[in-house]
């Protein structure tokens, strides 16, 4: 396959689309995340980053270490995000999971936060 895309000059377009794939699926898994379990599962993301890390070093194949790469990096992006979204939902913007403890107004943090 690879052999295929190299020919054809495919490789960066292939490269790109799974790129864009890959951050269209961390998204709502970000929001779901966030929604399910608070700010406490960031480190999932972090572990998951740099197993994604040690695989794209180890994997030959310059398409499927550049792919693993671009997970790796999308789930250390998402450690950011994971944050960002609770932000958004204390402001509102998305729903927030009424079977999880509720914002603590005094300290202006959320209780899982902590």
């Amino acid at each position: 396959m690879t052999d295929f895309l190299t020919v054809y000059n495919l490789t960066g377009l292939t490269t790109g689309i799974a790129t864009f794939l890959i951050i269209g699926f961390f998204h709502p898994v970000v929001v779901k995340a966030e929604y399910y379990w608070g700010t406490k599962c960031w480190w999932v993301f972090l572990i998951a980053g740099i197993a994604f890390v040690v695989l794209s070093i180890m994997i030959k194949d310059i398409l499927l270490s550049t792919v693993t790469s671009v997970i790796a990096f999308s789930c250390f992006w998402s450690i950011l995000e994971i944050f960002a979204q609770s932000r958004r939902v204390a402001k509102g913007w998305f729903p927030a999971n009424p079977k999880r403890a509720k914002k603590d107004d005094s300290s202006g943090k959320c209780a899982d936060d902590s």
